[in-house]
């Protein structure tokens, strides 16, 4: 099958996994600012992050609601609204920065580490 016009990355994951694991990495990337991950899941934790950022900026119950629906966590969402939105208040997206780390000891995989700006 050809792999034409697909977008993002499917992790080696079925949807549902897919999705459970980066809500996990979004919301943990919030909480603490940093997270070391493979480079694969910290690309597509980007795209996931500075949405949930952009809602926060707009700050409107409707994009609240909207931010609660792909990452469900009150607490991240309520830090994402309340510190991150009045920190990127001015910039307009390029809220996160990925820096390659090198290969994983054991299998050799991509490392990275994914921090807010």
């Amino acid at each position: 099958m050809a792999s034409h016009r697909v977008a993002g990355r499917n992790l080696s994951r079925y949807k549902d996994q897919r999705k459970a694991l980066l809500r996990g990495l979004t919301s943990e990337l919030i909480r603490h600012e940093r997270i070391t991950t493979t480079l694969a899941k910290a690309k597509e934790t980007r795209i996931v992050a500075e949405k949930l950022i952009t809602h926060g900026k707009k700050g409107t119950l409707h994009h609240r609601r909207l931010a609660l629906a792909q990452v469900p966590n009150k607490l991240v969402v309520k830090k994402v609204f309340d510190d991150l939105a009045s920190r990127y208040e001015t910039r307009p997206g390029g809220y996160t920065r990925i820096v390659k780390l090198g290969p994983r000891q054991g299998d050799g995989a991509q490392m990275a580490v994914i921090e807010l700006v």
